[in-house]
């Protein structure tokens, strides 16, 4: 396995996993929606998650570079 495919897999789920968190918030807040934690709630998830993903894939991005380095 090569160095971060699991960090890049961990990442993709993470963002699809957050952009779905912030589309249910989105569309929750347009149609008026009250549930347990709320349109913002939602899409704050969402983007957290999604800034987390990111932070994960950068850290692979840099541990590839420092495998590939002699």
């Amino acid at each position: 396995m090569k160095v971060g495919d699991k960090r890049k897999f961990v990442a993709r789920v993470g963002t699809a996993l957050g952009f779905l968190c912030g589309l249910i918030g989105l569309l929750a807040g347009l149609t008026g929606h009250s549930w347990k934690l709320g349109s913002i709630g939602w899409f704050t998830g969402g983007g957290l998650l999604v800034l987390i993903a990111l932070i994960i894939l950068v850290d692979g991005a840099i541990a590839y570079q420092r495998a590939q380095t002699p």
